[in-house]
Parts: structure tokens; sequence; C-alpha cells
């Protein structure tokens, strides 16, 4: 009979820590949870931006050189020296038409 009391006892605080240290401390199961995962989504975040930051690493290597820049600003913003005329092609397989067929 005592010995089946103690049992019990023993079981309950056994069941009463592990919820406790499971749910409701503050250094629980779950918020550590909840932590690792926003540690692997910014993990993910910080891959992205690395990704980024090499690319434009490559734009600026890229760019270091006058030529290059300026072909880039006379192909995309149409920009140009003094004393000269652009003119811009486009061919018919380029334009956006619509047919009504």
């Amino acid at each position: 009979m005592i010995l089946n009391t103690f049992k019990n006892i023993y079981i309950i605080v056994l069941t009463a820590f592990l919820i406790w240290m499971l749910f409701i401390d503050t250094n629980s199961w779950l918020t550590h949870r909840e932590l690792n995962k926003q540690i692997e989504l910014l993990e993910k975040q910080k891959a992205n931006l690395q990704s980024e930051i090499d690319k434009d690493r490559k734009i600026i290597h890229t760019f270091s050189s006058m030529d290059e820049l300026e072909k880039f600003a006379r192909e995309n913003y149409f920009m140009k020296k003094e004393n000269e005329e652009i003119y811009i092609i486009e061919y018919a397989d380029s334009l956006k038409t619509t047919k009504n067929e």
C-alpha cells in the first residue's frame, strides 16, 4: 500500500515536471522550436542576400571601366554624347501588336 503511494507520487511529480519543462517554462521546447524556425528563415534570407551581393559585386566590377559604363548607359537609358544623334530601330517582330483575325 505504501509502495503504491510513493510510485504514484513519483509519477505525478515526474509528469508535472515534464509538462512544466516542455510547455510552461520560458526555455520550453515550444519556444526553442519557434526560435529554430526563425533561425532557419533568417539563414535562408542571409543566403539570398549574399547571392544578391555577389551579383552586385560582379556588376560593379563590370562597370569599373568607363567603356562598359558608357555602353550600359547608351543601351538602357538611351544616353548620348554632345552633338550626337541616336536612332532607335525597332523591327516588326519586336513590336507588340495585336492582330484581329
